[in-house]
């Protein structure tokens, strides 16, 4: 594990104690972005702890809470981080635990590391290069790597599914990904779907609880370059629907094309 990884790593963890002071304190400020996307003050609160830490990398930063980076300004980047503070906030408002925080470093436009931990849950996963993709369950504090690694789970995990499973998202279920769930009845017979919150949908699939995730609808860069990293590493792949090939970051339209996780 580089260092890289591990200052990720323990920048998610103290992230996620200001998000649960806030998630506890019911104290949210909810926003209302331009979007029509929700903000609170714990998307901020993360964002200032995550940028304390990874600014000191040297890396550049584009992050769902910073501000607006010109194509000009990142097109020279050859590595970058891309940050998502608080990934699903409307499952943060629901109070239903199902949110992470997720951190991606890009390199070449190809994510070479992730690190994703949700708060509520105190699960880690971790993914970097070379080294392969992990889940911790049950951490709060970042102790040692050694400490680490001894109880990480790699990814996938050894499962055994009798029915093909497809993760779809809990909030954004759109037409095209209901029919290509019909599609996949013809084939594989009966079809489990599960649904989840956030960035976890990727990370279903890193698992080996999912066989797939469609997602046929609307996402950013930071909503998905920290959960491409653990499928990359643990043998899957986030194939761009337009390009038939792995996604790219860094590009000049932050706007992802639908995708297909593998």
């Amino acid at each position: 594990m580089n260092s890289l990884l591990e200052t990720s790593i323990k920048a998610a963890l103290e992230a996620a104690k200001v998000i649960l002071d806030i998630y506890q304190s019911d104290d949210f400020e909810v926003e209302i972005k331009g979007d029509n996307s929700p903000l609170t003050k714990a998307d901020k609160a993360s964002h200032r702890v995550l940028v304390s830490y990874l600014e000191k990398t040297g890396i550049p930063i584009l992050s769902e809470e910073g501000k607006e980076i010109s194509y000009e300004e990142r097109k020279g980047w050859n590595q970058l981080w891309i940050l998502d503070p608080i990934d699903g906030t409307k499952e943060f408002i629901k109070r239903n635990g199902e949110f992470t925080v997720n951190i991606a470093l890009v390199e070449n436009q190809i994510p070479i590391l992730g690190v994703i931990y949700l708060p509520v849950l105190k699960e880690l996963y971790f993914a970097e290069k070379d080294f392969g993709a992990f889940k911790l369950n049950n951490i709060t504090e970042f102790s040692s790597v050694s400490k680490i690694m001894e109880k990480a789970s790699s990814l996938p995990l050894d499962l055994k599914k009798e029915k093909y499973t497809v993760v779809a998202s809990k909030s954004h279920l759109s037409k095209e990904t209901e029919d290509y769930i019909e599609e996949l009845k013809k084939q594989h017979g009966e079809v489990v779907t599960l649904s989840k919150g956030s960035s976890l949908k990727l990370c279903m699939v890193a698992e080996g609880v999912a066989d797939e995730y469609p997602r046929f609808a609307p996402t950013m860069e930071w909503d998905t370059a920290a959960g491409q990293a653990i499928c990359k590493y643990a043998g899957k792949t986030v194939y761009d629907h337009k390009t038939q090939k792995e996604m790219l970051y860094n590009r000049e339209r932050l706007l992802n094309n639908w995708f297909l996780v593998k």
